[in-house]
């Protein structure tokens, strides 16, 4: 099977949510590979990030929006922007729902601007494990009674229970068309991007207490050496000086850890040998400046 057999479909499918709900989980095990950052610190995914999936005569383009949620700042506004955008631009927008917490503000908010959107629309209602049954059921028909959704499943992100069912009728959904990917691609995201949102995770798991979600990571190079390993800079970007000292951590431990855990898996991504070094540097009003959005592919809100 390749992309210019005629019998092939393709499309694009949006993962949309409140904070939380287990989106880039979601992604990973759809795509069966990490693509996306999973954090317990809410709102991580900042941009859309590409997660691709074969199945069948199917290829299907995973769309992890940033969780949609009241944004207050210019960052929350860029990445909530991004997010209804990316659900615009889909065939299937798939509404991610954690079953435990049910229906929350965020969600009704999500309902209320949804139902009015001319996708077709899915309900997938995650983290199943964690409540019983007969409240799953309330909550799937409470949710079809507010918008209408093509179909209802029931997964369990974490666990990849229901995932391969939800896979399969998603591909049934996709149109005809050629492949837009090659088929042994998982990401559209660079190499590059996807090792600092390595590194980036690697950060919040250590420091998800101590650290503001506006910390990121930038990949300053990426230089293949003669014995056919990588050399990788990387520079952690953190507000003040008080969250530098935390993530360098005492004699340099903190940085050490989130460095070994992050060349791992950069390792495993890149397929080669990796050389990790790590910097960090204080950059106070970077949530200002319009390049770092453009670097996050997120379109710089105007106005304060």
């Amino acid at each position: 099977m390749n992309a210019a057999d005629e019998n092939t479909r393709c499309g694009f499918v949006a993962l949309i949510g409140a904070p939380n709900a287990g989106k880039s989980t979601l992604l990973n095990a759809l795509v069966g590979a990490k693509v996306s950052i999973v954090s317990r610190k809410v709102q991580t995914t900042r941009a859309l990030v590409r997660g691709i999936s074969l199945e069948g005569d199917a290829q299907i383009i995973f769309v992890d929006t940033p969780g949609i949620f009241a944004p207050k700042r210019r960052l929350d506004r860029a990445m909530v922007t991004s997010a209804w955008g990316g659900a615009g631009d889909a065939d299937v927008v798939a509404l991610l729902v954690d079953s435990k917490k049910g229906i929350d503000d965020e969600v009704e908010a999500i309902l209320e601007k949804l139902k009015d959107a001319p996708r077709k629309k899915v309900l997938v209602l995650n983290k199943i494990d964690l409540i019983p049954r007969e409240n799953l059921l309330a909550l799937a028909q409470e949710l079809n009674t507010r918008c209408a959704f093509a179909e209802t499943f029931m997964v369990s992100a974490a666990k990849g229970d229901g995932v391969e069912k939800l896979r399969e009728k998603l591909a049934g959904m996709m149109k005809p068309g050629p492949w837009l990917y090659p088929e042994d691609q998982v990401s559209d995201a660079p190499l590059r991007s996807l090792a600092a949102e390595i590194t980036r995770e690697k950060l919040f798991e250590r420091l998800h207490d101590e650290l503001p979600y506006e910390a990121t990571v930038e990949t300053d190079q990426w230089k293949t050496m003669p014995d056919g390993s990588a050399r990788i800079e990387q520079t952690i970007f953190v507000a003040r000086d008080g969250q530098k000292k935390i993530v360098i951590g005492e004699g340099g431990k903190m940085i050490k850890s989130i460095g070994q855990a992050a060349r791992k898996e950069i390792a495993e991504a890149a397929e080669q040998k990796v050389h990790l070094f790590l910097f960090v540097k204080v950059r106070s009003n970077w949530a200002d400046d319009p390049e770092r959005y453009r670097e996050m592919g997120l379109e710089f809100p105007r106005g304060g």
